[in-house]
């Protein structure tokens, strides 16, 4: 991966810092090296290893065009999270996380939309003809939105996953992910429970330098899918151009196929073996659910929609308390719009519900 970050710099970006002793969480004990003058040192080669994984996650999903919202409200991680999310057009919370933001979405769409329609007023002139005192209240109000909401504008749809800086601050946002099955990566301090985060990165989260840094290599690999989108795109569309080209040539091999002699039954359903499906197009799956089902057998959203939801719950809780808490009921109905190619229908479904749990 182009973004790799060696221990090196993360050393000198102080990542490395932990929190006093006696504020530790026993949880964060496999990714402590030791403890000096009474605060924890984090094990950083744990920490190139689980950001190498966190990267890889964050560019898959960046590269199915789903959007990953960052939330860091500290004052020393509010501003670069916000220029490094910006660089790669993630929407991000920096200012105070809105109760409800993910759980009531079409209330703080609601809000979104009204930020929009002040903006109309200006442009068709229906502002200028209020009162003084109501220019001056809507001015406000547009500026109070603009400054909670402004970065989550173009969010129409619930995200595919969070990235948060400090989940011991960020609770609420951890909570409401939870709720929603959706996936939460985070730096994870020592004083932090990294049971509940799915993909963490052990790592200081109080210095602004140790923040820029992992900042820096996610958002690096966030940009490294958003360029494989831009260029698979391209080469659809080139492929379309070509295409009339090329269906002489395909009638041509499919004659030549149908001479040749049969396959054996064998050879033929190793052929027609289906390739694995992106399951994370499913809302409530993200990339660490989508290799156990995967493990378990579940390749395509045929798959998937054949399974029940106690057959699903089953695989989860075997994987361990972090999923046994997944709610799995809508993925089985998802997964059959999937296999049906409904994708429109689809979006619209998750659009209109919470997460995907109805």
């Amino acid at each position: 991966m182009a973004n790799k970050v060696e221990v090196k710099d993360l050393l000198e970006a102080g990542v490395h810092f932990g929190h006093l002793t006696r504020k530790w969480n026993p949880n964060m004990a496999p990714y402590i090296y030791m403890e000096r003058n009474g605060i924890h040192v984090i094990n950083l080669y744990k920490t190139v290893a689980k950001l190498e994984e966190t990267n890889e996650a964050l560019k898959k999903i960046a590269a199915s065009g789903r959007k990953i919202l960052f939330v860091a409200t500290k004052k020393q991680a509010k501003d670069i999270v916000a220029e490094k999310a910006g660089n790669v057009n993630m929407p991000y919370i920096t200012e105070r996380w809105p109760g409800g933001m993910l759980t009531n979405f079409v209330t703080i769409r609601k809000a979104v939309k009204k930020m929009a329609s002040i903006d109309r007023m200006k442009k068709d002139g229906t502002f200028n003809t209020l009162s003084k005192k109501e220019r001056l209240q809507v001015d406000r109000l547009r500026a109070k939105l603009e400054k909670n909401l402004g970065s989550i504008s173009e969010m129409t749809r619930l995200p595919a996953a969070l990235f948060i800086v400090d989940t011991m601050r960020e609770h609420i946002a951890v909570k409401e992910a939870q709720k929603l099955n959706i996936p939460i990566f985070a730096m994870v301090d020592t004083n932090s429970d990294p049971r509940q985060i799915d993909f963490i990165v052990p790592s200081n989260d109080d210095a602004s330098k140790s923040i820029e840094v992992i900042m820096a290599s996610v958002t690096a690999a966030i940009a490294e899918g958003l360029t494989e989108r831009k260029s698979e795109k391209q080469s659809d569309k080139e492929g379309g151009d070509e295409a009339k080209p090329k269906e002489k040539k395909a009638k041509a091999v499919s004659e030549e196929k149908a001479s040749e002699p049969k396959a054996a039954p064998a050879e033929k359903a190793a052929k027609k073996a289906p390739a694995a499906d992106d399951l994370t197009k499913v809302e409530g799956i993200g990339p660490k659910i989508a290799e156990i089902f995967q493990e378990a057998g579940i390749n395509t959203f045929a798959d998937l929609a054949d399974k029940s939801e106690e057959d699903l719950k089953d695989i989860l809780t075997e994987s361990g308390p972090r999923y046994a808490s997944k709610n799995p009921a809508s993925w089985p109905k998802q997964a059959q719009m999937a296999a049906d190619g409904k994708w429109d229908e689809l979006q619209e479904w998750q659009d209109s519900v919470k997460g995907g749990v109805e």
